[in-house]
């Protein structure tokens, strides 16, 4: 298998400590969702062959590096996070070796590689949990995991009262080799994923071997899935409360965001640190402040984490510059750079979420003004790409993609659909397959239709109908990414400084470069800046002032 090829860097920010500067600091990370980016076979689902055959595609539109949701052998009951074998690809993805094909394009193109980690609990299927089951109570491999026996006089009930973040209780009933009902196991997610025990050390063992088993195959890092939840407050205390849904990302449960998390990283940090190139873990992490969540990405542990209090901030610019300002405040002392993410795989698409009136959270059922939300998508993706840190993209955003809200019940495969009281369960919505022709049986996502039916008219929003085209999404995705690498003040740095503005509007400075943004619904005159790099709309320039439409985005360099 090939070992690390060194992929250019992308420049660092002067203003962190030299421990924290690396290629990540101000990278552009480019999502793919395997199963929904491109078929490479013709069966209908996407695979590591269609991501390789499209890596050219990647590297065009001027992204560092690509984030690779999960591949693993699996069962397939939440989408590969339900992981029975974390050395294997799953064959619908195809084999080890079109990984190592795939990782070696990746690098002579210039992309790197981060693949998804999922620590928190294997599938059901996995060899430890079927032998824990098959050996019944006393085995040493249900140590590895949290069974536990049931409260209520004959073990009836479940051991706490915990709930699943996918709806109903955080425990499932085992059956006994003998056929009576035995003990319970902790999934905080579909009863397939019972959570490891991290306390125990062989766990922690097989997942250091895990880690240089990619790292050997050349992964230039990790994105480490529910990276918050691998310890379990002691005891595994009883909450006190339902609806314990409405808590989370609002306080530090006894299952999420306890300190002993740390140690983990910590020991994965000086792995990673033994490999050439820069190797970097990076934290999905849902904490109830940005603070707790620079917690993770201290010198000696990961060197990024997810920014969600950024993505859950509606299209109001005093909200906007509240967050901003908080994450650049948290993330300073601690010498990480603040990351930028506006989709990903779990939540609706900002092209719908903008489309709707605020405060319907990140999972919505309804299409909304798609006018509006793909003007403000827009103008959304320029404030992102112009502040310090990194950026995230998830697939199909660059073509303005709103979510697909109107999927037929039977064809949902979402898990969280399927269980009363979970999460909304609509986040098959953002996985259709993204359009890359404007025809064609599943307009060029392969030769076999689509494992999720595409919308009429997605043929429109293709990459073949945007390249080339002044003004569509995909060009002013590459023209933004393209200026972000050639401009000094933009990606790089630590902090922003903001100028006086009228109400909704912001105007934010860097070295040689300003960003003004309308986030009202009528267009503003303000003072012109400089030249015009870029802009999400049409910018109309009458002498010293200039008029930016609503929801428009303008990026000026001085």
């Amino acid at each position: 298998m090939t070992q690390h090829l060194a992929a250019p860097s992308t420049g660092t920010s002067a203003d962190a400590p030299a421990h924290q500067t690396g290629w990540w600091q101000d990278a552009v990370i480019y999502q793919v969702y395997p199963r929904s980016f491109a078929d490479g076979n013709g069966d209908g689902m996407g695979d590591l062959a269609g991501v390789r055959a499209r890596l050219p595609y990647l590297e065009d539109l001027g992204v560092d590096a690509v984030w690779l949701s999960p591949f693993y052998a699996s069962p397939q009951a939440d989408a590969g996070y339900d992981v029975a074998d974390y050395r294997d690809i799953d064959p619908m993805f195809g084999t080890l070796m079109d990984a190592d094909g795939l990782i070696r394009d990746a690098h002579e193109l210039g992309l790197r590689i981060i693949v998804d980690l999922v620590p928190n609990h294997s599938s059901d299927r996995h060899e430890w949990f079927r032998r824990a089951l098959a050996e019944g109570p006393g085995s040493a491999l249900r140590e590895r995991y949290h069974f536990r026996p049931g409260k209520g006089e004959n073990g009836e009930l479940p051991p706490n009262d915990w709930e699943s973040v996918f709806g109903g209780p955080a425990w499932t009933r085992t059956t006994d080799p003998d056929g009576t009902p035995g003990d319970w196991y902790l999934h905080l997610f579909a009863p397939e994923q019972p959570d490891f025990n991290w306390e125990h050390p062989a766990v922690a063992d097989e997942f250091r071997s895990i880690l240089r088993f990619w790292l050997d195959m050349g992964v230039d890092g990790f994105r480490v899935d529910v990276a918050h939840g691998l310890v379990k407050a002691e005891g595994l205390p009883d909450l006190g409360s339902r609806d314990q849904l409405r808590l989370l990302g609002n306080d530090v449960m006894p299952f999420f965001d306890q300190d002993g998390v740390h140690e983990i990283y910590r020991s994965w940090r000086t792995i990673l640190d033994e490999y050439p190139g820069a190797r970097i873990l990076v934290a999905e992490a849902w904490t109830p402040t940005v603070e707790r969540t620079a917690n993770y990405v201290r010198p000696d542990e990961m060197h990024q984490a997810f920014n969600f209090q950024y993505l859950s901030t509606a299209w109001d610019a005093a909200e906007l510059r509240k967050v901003i300002d908080s994450s650049l405040d948290a993330m300073r002392p601690v010498g990480a750079p603040t990351t930028w993410v506006l989709s990903n795989h779990d939540v609706t698409r900002h092209a719908t979420r903008f489309a709707n009136p605020p405060g319907l959270g990140t999972q919505i059922r309804t299409p909304g003004d798609r006018e509006l939300g793909l003007r403000r998508a827009r103008a959304a993706t320029l404030l992102m790409l112009a502040l310090p840190g990194s950026a995230y993209i998830y697939q199909g955003e660059e073509l303005g993609l709103p979510d697909v809200t109107d999927l037929p019940d039977e064809v949902r495969q979402d898990p969280s659909f399927f269980r009363a009281e979970g999460q909304d369960g609509f986040r098959d919505g953002c996985r259709v397959p993204i359009p890359w022709t404007r025809g064609g049986s599943s307009y060029g996502f392969g030769d076999g239709g689509s494992w999720l039916p595409q919308p009429d008219g997605w043929g429109e929003l293709s990459v073949e109908a945007q390249t080339g085209v002044p003004g569509s999404t995909l060009e002013l995705y590459r023209a933004a990414i393209a200026a972000r690498r050639e401009h000094p003040g933009l990606g790089a740095g630590t902090s922003v400084e903001w100028e006086a503005a009228p109400e909704g509007v912001l105007v934010l400075a860097r070295p040689g470069f300003v960003c003004t943004v309308n986030t009202t619904d009528r267009p503003v005159r303000v003072p012109v800046r400089g030249t015009v790099l870029l802009s999400s709309a049409p910018v109309v320039i009458d002498g010293d002032e200039a008029e930016l439409p609503a929801d428009t985005t303008v990026w000026w360099t001085v």
